[in-house]
């Protein structure tokens, strides 16, 4: 009987053991993953070490240094130059002058090039919108907001707009609402979450002293005020105003500042330092819990937005090039990720904002068609790639190269 037994203890025994190793060896795969630790402790690869040719990887960077921004290195100046010149383009927030054409190339985690400053702090324009989005991810995965699909309005509280100078007891603001509905008409009652993340929306309005149809204006002035709207998820438009909102409604949510809520639950979970700011305009301030709070904006299109060094930059790429995961701690779930990722039906290059999709490589024909880009005015990229695990930071570069420039970089790999 005993002898009978042998083989099925010893096959037992067998599969455990061949368990514990599979356990250990993907304990130990997990633990190589490298994140670089707080502040300025990142290690570093060689060219070598990393798989990447030397003398190719140069005539990259070069190339992204030659193609520097032709624009003004005075960005309020080159303000007034574009968006200022739309109506009501004045500027609200806050500009920087610039620094250097700036990069940083990551492969497996680890730094195998800079150039420029890194460490300097810099407007970084529409990669703001990315922020943006995480926060709204954030109060998603906590339950603040229960589904994307759900509409914002349901989740819309009174705002009571901050203006010492304003005087409710005037013949002149009788009758009139001291309060701000965002999403009161008929169309805007329809809007969901995901519709904002997608500018996907079409929503109706004014907020901070600009209305939605004054960024990037139709051409014909004629339609400016009289256009047909569009069903909410029909149409794609790039829309500032819109992004705003969609901040103002995070605001509502989560209570408190977008910085603080986006300093604690990410920034300072990465390892970033303390030198990034997110602005938003002189006249974006409402009342909250008794306290005035600046609403921030998603963008620098007229002035503020998110005030960042490329290093900070990188780690953030960096955390989204692991799925939202930093270490052993998932920041954004995996489920908000896969959906920032997934194309948007009216536009397929694009996911949530600010997350632009290779999607059948129609944005750079040079790079992998699952590869994925956090893009700003300047022109300034995140850009990800997971297959080969490369985090590529480039600051300043001329819009119309970077996909040259992208296949630099591919023709530098091993």
């Amino acid at each position: 009987m005993k002898h009978k037994n042998f083989p099925e203890k010893l096959l037992i025994r067998f599969v455990i053991g061949l368990f514990l190793i599979f356990a250990f060896s993907v304990g130990n795969f997990a633990q190589s993953i490298y994140f670089p630790a707080e502040g300025d402790a990142w290690q570093r690869r060689t060219p070598d070490q990393a798989k990447i040719n030397a003398d190719k990887l140069k005539e990259a960077i070069d190339f992204a240094v030659a193609n520097e921004s032709k624009a003004p290195r005075n960005l309020e100046l080159a303000h007034y130059q574009t968006f200022g010149r739309e109506p009501f383009g004045e500027a609200v927030g806050a500009f920087k002058e610039r620094g250097d054409a700036t990069g940083i190339i990551l492969r497996n985690g680890y730094i195998i090039s800079e150039w420029g400053d890194p460490n300097r702090v810099d407007m970084t324009f529409s990669v703001t919108k990315s922020f943006v989005s995480t926060v709204v991810g954030l109060a998603f995965d906590r339950k603040l907001i229960k589904s994307l699909q759900d509409p914002v309005r349901d989740y819309s509280s009174p705002i009571s707009i901050y203006n010492q100078n304003e005087k409710f007891d005037t013949a002149e603001n009788f009758g009139k609402s001291k309060l701000l509905d965002l999403f009161h008409t008929e169309h805007n009652r329809k809007i969901t979450w995901e519709h904002l993340l997608r500018q996907t929306s079409d929503w109706e309005g004014t907020l901070w002293s600009k209305p939605d149809w004054a960024d990037r204006p139709d051409r014909d002035p004629s339609n400016w005020l009289s256009r047909k709207r569009n069903l909410p998820g029909a149409v794609y438009e790039y829309n500032d105003v819109r992004v705003n909102v969609l901040a103002l409604a995070a605001l509502n949510v989560w209570r408190k500042p977008l910085p603080q809520v986006l300093r604690e639950n990410v920034m300072d979970e990465i390892g970033a330092s303390n030198t990034w700011r997110w602005f938003g305009y002189e006249n974006s301030w409402i009342v909250l819990d008794g306290a005035p709070v600046q609403s921030v904006s998603g963008g620098g299109h007229w002035g503020g937005g998110m005030f960042i060094s490329a290093r900070d930059m990188a780690r953030f790429g960096l955390l989204t090039a692991r799925n939202g995961k930093w270490r052993n701690k998932q920041i954004l779930s995996n489920e908000f990720i896969k959906q920032a990722r997934t194309p948007t039906p009216a536009q397929p290059t694009y996911g949530f904002m600010n997350w632009f999709l290779n999607t059948n490589k129609k944005l750079y024909p040079n790079a992998p068609a699952n590869a994925f880009v956090h893009v700003g005015n300047g022109t300034n990229i995140i850009y990800v790639d997971q297959e080969n695990d490369l985090v590529i930071v480039a600051r300043w570069i001329e819009n119309n190269k970077i996909d040259e420039f992208l296949q630099k970089i591919y023709a530098s790999l091993r």
